[in-house]
């Protein structure tokens, strides 16, 4: 399964200098956050492929202008072809935000997910906007990453972990890392993935 993943910054290449080529065999596109509702309902549009999101920390223009024909999956283990794949979107909280929490915050959010992670036996994707602690975040508090989200890693051994929020241009960007079996990927801009067949569970 070929998954685009987005985050950020709406890319020229996809928006400014649409080629439906560069795209090509794309499944399934997720956003991380932080994008305008407008990209994303273009990509839904023009690549014929399902678009999946969860919000940043900038993202409260969602509430009064959600991205049409894409799927939120906040709070939620959306199943995609067998692929069980869970969204955790915003950010740590340094300001009041409709899209910001502490780290007890989030912990709250994913007790209530308990009974969904118990029936879809855990997870394959987790999709957050923030980054998790000590992986791949920066040490100020609006770029902190949660640590309850390398819990949720440690239990459930997802093949996937996908992130935003940490640009290219930071210091801490990586696009890629491994941590116990599980590839973290920081979807800033656009990237594209690979889920194996195989590893299918849902």
């Amino acid at each position: 399964m070929k998954i685009l993943l987005v985050a950020d910054e709406e890319s020229k290449s996809l928006w400014d200098y649409w080629d439906k080529s560069k795209i090509e065999g794309t499944d399934l596109i997720i956003s991380c956050g932080d994008l305008k509702p407008e990209y994303l309902s273009f990509l839904v549009t023009m690549s014929g492929a399902d678009v999946l999101y969860v919000h940043g920390n900038h993202d409260e223009n969602y509430i009064q202008n959600q991205p049409e024909g894409c799927i939120c999956i906040e709070d939620d283990i959306f199943v995609y072809k067998g692929v069980r794949i869970l969204g955790l979107g915003g950010s740590m909280k340094y300001r009041n935000g409709k899209f910001m929490f502490t780290e007890k915050e989030m912990q709250s959010r994913i007790n209530r997910l308990k009974f969904k992670l118990l029936r879809r036996k855990g997870f394959d994707i987790l999709v957050t906007h923030a980054p998790a602690y000590n992986l791949n975040d920066m040490e100020d508090l609006p770029h902190r990453g949660f640590e309850c989200f390398n819990t949720l890693i440690s239990k459930y051994h997802p093949a996937f972990f996908v992130h935003g929020h940490i640009h290219s241009s930071y210091s801490s960007f990586r696009r890629i890392t491994e941590v116990s079996g599980t590839t973290v990927v920081n979807a800033f801009e656009k990237y594209f993935i690979e889920y194996p067949d195989n590893q299918k569970r849902g």
